[in-house]
């Protein structure tokens, strides 16, 4: 779609293709086999299906970030200030104190990686709790916009299913080999 927006609505954020999740979960799994994971960690709403999935081959809790502050939140929260590039909004994402703590090594999870906000909003609460971060999953990146490379120079581990080096307003996407 125009303005670098990838739709991904039939499989992967809207109708979910469960079977292509759960391999994706299981490949995100063997990638990080060994690594020590005993929370996965993402943001809501797109990244739960595949984070889920992961936390289910991985047989560990999936938690997530809120967008929003509602009422059976807990007021004692880890927040981050994230901007959405799909939605040009920035939101204040937060994490109750009771679903991650500094003995925890974490396994962040998300579709989509553009800018590397959402990440660095992520890795900030990671960090905030005290715990550590064994990396980043994520299943689309878009490489062009330089959100992943950013990522990996501040030492971060980024493991893509998929990473794209250019797209265009024809539906013309060139995937890295």
């Amino acid at each position: 779609m125009p303005g670098n927006i990838l739709k991904v609505d039939s499989f992967l954020n809207h109708q979910l293709d469960i079977k292509l999740l759960y391999e994706a979960g299981k490949e995100i799994a063997l990638r990080f086999k060994g690594a020590g994971i005993t929370k996965i960690l993402t943001v809501e709403a797109s990244g739960i299906a595949l984070a889920a999935l992961c936390g289910l081959v991985m047989e560990v809790p999936v938690v997530f970030a809120k967008k929003h502050q509602t009422s059976n939140l807990d007021a004692d929260v880890y927040s981050a200030t994230v901007e959405s590039f799909t939605h040009g909004t920035t939101y204040n994402i937060r994490v109750s104190k009771k679903y991650l703590a500094s003995n925890d090594r974490v396994l962040i999870v998300d579709d989509f990686l553009a800018n590397g906000r959402a990440l660095l909003g992520l890795t900030q609460i990671v960090r905030e709790a005290g715990a550590e971060l064994a990396g980043a999953a994520i299943a689309i990146e878009k490489g062009f916009q330089g959100g992943g490379d950013m990522v990996r120079r501040k030492g971060i581990r980024v493991e893509s299913l998929v990473i794209i080096d250019k797209m265009d307003d024809e539906g013309n996407i060139k995937f890295r080999d």
